[in-house]
Parts: C-alpha cells; sequence; structure tokens
C-alpha cells in the first residue's frame, strides 16, 4: 500500500521594492498575505536576498513559483507564465550577491548545490508582468511603487498563482511507499 506524500511549494516573490516595477513580486505575495493557501504552501518576500531563496529552494520543496517583474517586449501588465523547469540558465553558477537578487545566477546556484548534495530540486515556474518603468539601480533617486498598468495586474497575478499553486500540487503529489 502507498500512501501519498503531501507536496510542498514554495512561492517566492523577488525583487527591490524601491525600483518602481521591479517591486512586482513583493506586492504580489503582499496581496497573498489576505487569502487562503493550502496546506504545504509557503510564500515569502526574497526582495533581493539571493541567497536565502537558494537555500529555501534546496528545503524539500516539489515546486517553486518564482514571482517577478519580467521584461519580454510586451504591453505593460501582460502576465507570464514561464515553466523554468530543467531550463539550462546559461550560467555557470557564480555565488549571488547576499543582497542581490539576479534569478538566474540564483538558479544556477541552487541547482549546482543541489546536484553536489545529492538533493532533489523543485520543479520552478515564474509568474512574471511586464514592466512600464524599468530602473537600473544606479539612478540618483529611488522610485517606491508600481506604475498603474503593473499594480492592476496584481490581483489578476494573485488569480493566477491560485490556480498554477493548485495544479502544481495536484501534478507533484508523489506515492511513497508504506
Amino acid at each position: 500500500m502507498t500512501a501519498a506524500a503531501a507536496p510542498r511549494v514554495l512561492v517566492a516573490g523577488i525583487g527591490n521594492i524601491f525600483l518602481a516595477d521591479d517591486a512586482f513580486g513583493p506586492e504580489v505575495v503582499a496581496a497573498l498575505r489576505d487569502r487562503a493557501l493550502p496546506d504545504g504552501v509557503d510564500a515569502a518576500d526574497f526582495g533581493i536576498r539571493g541567497m536565502d531563496l537558494v537555500y529555501r529552494l534546496l528545503d524539500g520543496y516539489a515546486a517553486a513559483v518564482l514571482v517577478d517583474a519580467v521584461p519580454r517586449g510586451g504591453t505593460p501588465g501582460t502576465l507570464y507564465l514561464l515553466d523554468l523547469d530543467g531550463a539550462d540558465p546559461g550560467l555557470a553558477p557564480g555565488a549571488p550577491e547576499a543582497h542581490g537578487m539576479d534569478p538566474v545566477k540564483v538558479l544556477a546556484t541552487a541547482r549546482e548545490l543541489a546536484r553536489w548534495e545529492d538533493l532533489p530540486f523543485p520543479r520552478v515556474v515564474l509568474v512574471g508582468c511586464e514592466p512600464l518603468v524599468r530602473m537600473r539601480g544606479d539612478e540618483p533617486h529611488v522610485a517606491c511603487g508600481l506604475s498603474d498598468p503593473v499594480r492592476a495586474a496584481v490581483g489578476e497575478a494573485v488569480r493566477l498563482l491560485e490556480s498554477v499553486v493548485r495544479d502544481l500540487l495536484r501534478s507533484t503529489a508523489v506515492r511513497l511507499p508504506g
């Protein structure tokens, strides 16, 4: 007889709250705080703490959903759902900055650590939003707050996340001998 192991899913908001639309991920995670999440789902704002996310990705999650601003050339506020499972980020792992967040480096480092330690690596998907305001971080002033089209996409992103999380919980359930 087998028993279903309860899969765990991490929802990770990433982005810098001082760089306008880059704060999309943290804003979506803040909006999730008012919602009841299914058992086994953890939502956290990682902001720009890349190393924190590296270690959380190795904490036994079956899947992770990264939430971030993703410039792809579309209309500002457009949401994207990208499956990053097994995607080769095209970079050798390098130590992510302790106070920086380059998602490509974070995933490459976490995958490499998982390989070294013989740990399972979660399936990774991305819920992204096309930004209107893209700052580089070297501007003389910070810009707190999302642009109107990106702010309008937050509620839609929450609904998309709820659907994605339900699908991930169903598709990542594992059968264990027992």
